[in-house]
């Protein structure tokens, strides 16, 4: 199944894209795509449902965030060896893990605004994983009976707050809109595979990052292991899984974003985005 969120911001609907690719509207049948619908029982509720008997949404209604209410939006860092070595950092040893505030949340055509006095603003196209279940202390071999389902994560960065500001990199991470989510969340039954998924950015039609999951230097399975021994992941928590070379940071000369921008960017079998960059104005 492919779950969305459809309507004006702070206004979404839950919803199901059919297999025409028609939005099929689910607020008669759960509150929202939380962690309650997309909990173990949750989706088994949904695929009893007949996608040609719900009601069809009209027109071309703007996407939200694929997830409401995210408890934890957790992210791994320098997860491809080419990333890596493209910044100039230590293959890591173990799963470098930060946050991302829920704050920075959006839809994933919504504008990414670069914040006030930003001028390092950086795209990162990721794999998303969206937990089902709880998941505390889990042995790898299990890990992926709390998978939930996938989506397209952009961990938009802002390099100096990240990097040249002191402190965690939470801060160079959470500015509003830095945290495109969706299209979709693709159900783990429809990519019995995640570690073999293309995944891409273009800034301004230009290809910047081209990889594939295979290179993943810490897989789904290890990460929701390694990460639940340190907290509880929740129903609808979502771990971005790194992102592989073609950064702006690692062009050279650097290249960053800026106003008037346009982003495309898609991990295979989990949508695309468009995002316009506009700037901070308030």
């Amino acid at each position: 199944m492919k779950l969305l969120r459809w309507g004006p911001p702070g206004r979404e609907k839950p919803g199901l894209l059919d297999h025409d690719g028609r939005i099929r509207d689910l607020s008669g049948t759960v509150r929202d795509i939380d962690g309650e619908t997309l909990s173990p029982a949750g989706l088994d509720r949904l695929r009893q449902l007949d996608p040609a008997r719900l009601p069809p949404v009209e027109g071309n209604p703007r996407l939200g965030p694929c997830v409401a209410r995210v408890p934890k939006f957790v992210a791994i860092g320098l997860n491809y060896r080419d990333h890596a070595r493209e910044t100039g950092a230590a293959i890591p040893q173990e799963p470098i893990i930060f946050m991302k505030a829920t704050s920075c949340i959006s839809g994933p055509n919504d504008d990414v605004v670069i914040p006030k006095g930003s001028e390092k603003t950086d795209w990162e196209v990721e794999l998303g994983i969206v937990i089902g279940s709880t998941a505390r202390y889990v042995d790898r071999r299990e890990a992926r009976r709390h998978v939930a389902g996938y989506c397209v994560v952009n961990d938009v960065s802002e390099r100096a707050f990240q990097l040249e500001r002191g402190g965690q990199w939470v801060k160079g991470k959470s500015a509003d809109t830095f945290g495109p989510i969706g299209p979709y969340v693709v159900t783990a039954d429809e990519i019995p595979d995640p570690h073999r998924l293309a995944l891409w950015t273009e800034v301004n039609g230009r290809r910047m990052q081209d990889s594939t999951t295979a290179n993943l230097i810490f897989d789904v399975d290890h990460l929701v292991s390694y990460v639940s021994h340190f907290m509880t992941l929740l129903p609808g928590d979502i771990i971005a899984t790194g992102t592989p070379a073609g950064v702006g940071l690692g062009q050279k000369p650097p290249l960053f974003l800026k106003p008037g921008d346009r982003m495309r960017l898609s991990v295979e079998g989990l949508g695309e985005q468009n995002q316009r960059v506009i700037a901070f104005a308030g």
